[in-house]
C-alpha cells in the first residue's frame, strides 16, 4: 500500500509519520518510511536549493525541481519498494505540488496534474492522510520546531511566505480531497498524536 502524509506547514507529518512507523513495525509489516524532497539521492542534492531561505527560484524552476525530484523518487525508491510487496509511507507527494505551486503560487491546476502524471507514469497513493488546522497555529509549530532544530535558514523557506499563501494551500488541499474522497482522510491535526494515529490506522483498515 502506498500511503502519504500531507498538509499545511507544522500539520505534524513528522510526528504522525513516527507513530505509523512504530505500528507496522510491532505488526510485523514491512515498509519504507520516505519524503518528498530528499527521498532519493537526487532529491537529496535537491532539498538545500528548494527549502532554504537564501533561494530565489523562480516558481517555474521551483516546480521542475520537484517534478525531477519526483520523477527519480518514484523510479528509484517507491516503485521498488512496491514491487518488494512492502508499504510505503511518504511525507509529501504530488498533491503538495498541486497545492502549494498550483493553489499557493497560482499556477493552473490541470496542466500541474498533468505533469505530475507524467512525473510519476501515473503512481498516485491508494491513501492520503491529510492533517488539517488552521494555518496560524501550524506556521507557529513549523517556526518553533525550526528554532528548536536549528532549520530556519536551510528549511524554512516556505514557512517565510505570508500567511495568505499558506491559507490558499490549505484551501487547496480541502479542494482535493472533496475531489477524491475515496483516497483522501481528512484529519483533525489539533488532535492529540496518539488520537490521530488512532483515526489514522481506522483509515488505512488496521484494526486496534
Amino acid at each position: 500500500m502506498f500511503v502519504t502524509v500531507e498538509g499545511v506547514e507544522g500539520a505534524g507529518k513528522s510526528t504522525l509519520l513516527n507513530l505509523l512507523a512504530r505500528e507496522l513495525e510491532r505488526r510485523g509489516i514491512a515498509f519504507l518510511r520516505t519524503r518528498e524532497p530528499g527521498g532519493c539521492g537526487l532529491g537529496a542534492s535537491l532539498r538545500p536549493l528548494l527549502l532554504d531561505v537564501s533561494s530565489r527560484l523562480d516558481s517555474r524552476a521551483e516546480l521542475f525541481l520537484f517534478l525531477a525530484d519526483r520523477a527519480q523518487h518514484v523510479a528509484e525508491t517507491i516503485r521498488p519498494a512496491l514491487e518488494r510487496d512492502e508499504w510505503v509511507l511518504c511525507d509529501r507527494y504530488a498533491d503538495s505540488t498541486i497545492a502549494y505551486q498550483g493553489y499557493g503560487r497560482g499556477m493552473d491546476i490541470d496542466r500541474l496534474q498533468t505533469l505530475n502524471d507524467y512525473a510519476t507514469k501515473g503512481l498516485w497513493p491508494d491513501r492520503t492522510l491529510l492533517l488539517d488546522l488552521p494555518v496560524e497555529t501550524g506556521l507557529d509549530r513549523a517556526r518553533a520546531r525550526n528554532g528548536r532544530e536549528g532549520l530556519s535558514a536551510s528549511e524554512g523557506r516556505f514557512e517565510a511566505e505570508e500567511k495568505a499563501f499558506h491559507q490558499r494551500i490549505r484551501e487547496g488541499f480541502l479542494d482535493r480531497a472533496a475531489r477524491w474522497p475515496e483516497r483522501f482522510q481528512i484529519l483533525d491535526a489539533t488532535l492529540a498524536p496518539q488520537q490521530l494515529l488512532q483515526q489514522a490506522l481506522s483509515g488505512l483498515g488496521i484494526v486496534s
